[in-house]
């Protein structure tokens, strides 16, 4: 797994001529936080966040929302969405995975618009703090690689190799990477998906939908860009996240 830091300004390497699909996934039965998708951060609704990054990147001829809830939708078509989809509702379970829910995304969206894509960008709604760079900087990489697909990652707080354990089945605990590492700056470098950003090569995922595979790479983003919103806290510390750097840009426009 290759990986781009995003501390270094990503240069807009990404071809001119490609066409990128970006699609929007989010349920609405949240469980963690109820309602969270149109729950208002930074006076907008969550999911419109997303929308509009991908519409600030330049990058897409497309912006896709899919969902099982007509209240995200509506919210996404006013944050600047091109085409809402309706979700199954088999796909719309807590039990769905992810990955055939973006599958079935794209595939009606060029069933539906009549174009096919060259690439597939997934931004996840309940990661809104990712800048138009991180966008463009996990496209970069994907395009200008032999990567069949780059995923967004964070630096791992934790290391499986000294400070990660698994229970096992006889309920007592192990290191979850047991290995002849003594030392922690000896280990390989580790990363916690922060589920921001996604990104594909057409090809290889219309054959067979997949995250990991082969030729799978890693963009880092900072931490305090990677924060996803799965139970109250989280909301709390992305509130404010997005109030601290508003107050920054109005100090520095001041």
């Amino acid at each position: 797994m290759s990986n781009v830091n995003s501390e270094s300004t990503p240069r807009r390497r990404t071809s001119d001529t490609a066409r990128r699909l970006c699609t929007i996934c989010a349920r609405g039965g949240s469980q963690g936080v109820p309602g969270k998708n149109t729950t208002l951060i930074a006076g907008r609704p969550l999911i419109a966040h997303s929308v509009i990054r991908a519409r600030e990147s330049g990058l897409f001829e497309l912006v896709v929302v899919d969902s099982d809830d007509h209240a995200i939708l509506q919210a996404a078509l006013d944050a600047g969405a091109d085409l809402t989809l309706e979700r199954p509702a088999e796909l719309a379970t807590s039990e769905a995975a992810k990955i055939p829910v973006i599958a079935r995304a794209a595939r009606v969206a060029e069933e539906t618009s009549g174009l096919q894509f060259d690439t597939f960008v997934d931004l996840d709604a309940t990661s809104p703090l990712r800048s138009v760079g991180d966008i463009v900087g996990v496209v970069d990489l994907l395009e200008t690689t032999d990567a069949e697909n780059v995923i967004s990652v964070s630096p791992a707080h934790r290391s499986p190799y000294f400070n990660l354990v698994e229970r096992r089945t006889d309920g007592f605990i192990e290191l979850s990477k047991s290995s002849e590492i003594v030392r922690r700056q000896d280990s390989p470098d580790c990363f916690d998906i922060n589920g921001s950003v996604y990104a594909w090569k057409r090809a290889p995922f219309i054959e067979e939908p997949f995250l990991f595979g082969d030729r799978t790479a890693c963009y880092v983003m900072p931490r305090e860009r990677s924060f996803d919103i799965d139970e109250p806290l989280d909301l709390e510390i992305v509130t404010m996240l997005f109030e601290r750097s508003e107050a920054r840009s109005a100090e520095a426009s001041a």
